[in-house]
């Protein structure tokens, strides 16, 4: 069986966002529930989501603005606006921000539901084509991942599996937040203490193989996770 899409879904209505909530869930989705705008973002950090529903009209912090600070999180997730409003200014500015879909409330529900299934179609097809990948460009590095071996001017760097499983993630991720947790439950299968502490002992030697290019960064991104970043210096 897959793993489930887990939904993150800002709704301040508690009838409305309950009755949706219950049916994502009979359509075999996991959702977190989230009634107030200014919690929204401290409970994204919290989990790795596969898609946002975003109502628009919040108490405290308005949904545009949620969606802000999510895509400076990650910039591919995919969001859905819902509104009671169809004011055009409003529409133009959640399609600015990124919006995968607009829906105007009222609306059945089933027409949210097929809307959700093609989002992440589309972003499961594009997912794909990323993961095909198997030779990166780090800045002046190559990193071939099926051979698990970094080259820089003739030298090769051999990487274990987790350091190469590791550096893979981080360049799929390539200028994004890489969620620890991601990182943590895909590689080491669990997020405890102690395999976070492991992480941090494979970041700092991935660090020491690309230290010869200065232009190469994997920063610590404070209670989020690690961001692979290159950038020119002369």
């Amino acid at each position: 069986m897959g793993k489930k899409v887990h939904v993150f879904m800002v709704e301040d209505d508690h009838n409305f966002g309950a009755v949706l909530k219950s049916y994502l869930e009979i359509n075999d989705y996991v959702v977190t529930l989230v009634d107030d705008g200014k919690y929204a973002v401290r409970e994204f950090r919290s989990e790795n989501f596969d898609i946002c529903i975003l109502d628009v009209m919040l108490p405290n912090v308005d949904g545009f603005q949620i969606a802000k600070e999510i895509r400076l999180i990650n910039k591919n997730i995919p969001l859905i606006f819902l509104t009671a409003k169809t004011l055009k200014q409003d529409i133009l500015q959640g399609y600015r921000l990124g919006a995968d879909d607009y829906i105007t409330k009222p609306f059945d529900s089933e027409v949210l539901l097929c809307k959700i299934q093609a989002i992440l179609k589309r972003n499961e097809i594009q997912e794909t084509q990323k993961n095909d990948a198997e030779e990166f460009t780090i800045g002046r590095y190559s990193f071939n991942y099926p051979h698990r071996v970094i080259l820089l001017d003739g030298s090769e760097q051999k990487l274990s599996p987790r350091e190469a499983e590791l550096l893979m993630m981080l360049c799929l991720k390539s200028g994004e937040v890489l969620p620890r947790e991601v990182a943590l439950k895909k590689i080491w299968g669990d997020d405890n203490y102690f395999t976070t502490r492991s992480m941090d002992v494979f970041i700092t030697k991935l660090r020491k193989y690309l230290k010869d290019d200065p232009s190469i960064e994997i920063v610590n991104i404070h209670g989020s996770g690690f961001k692979l970043t290159t950038s020119s210096k002369s």
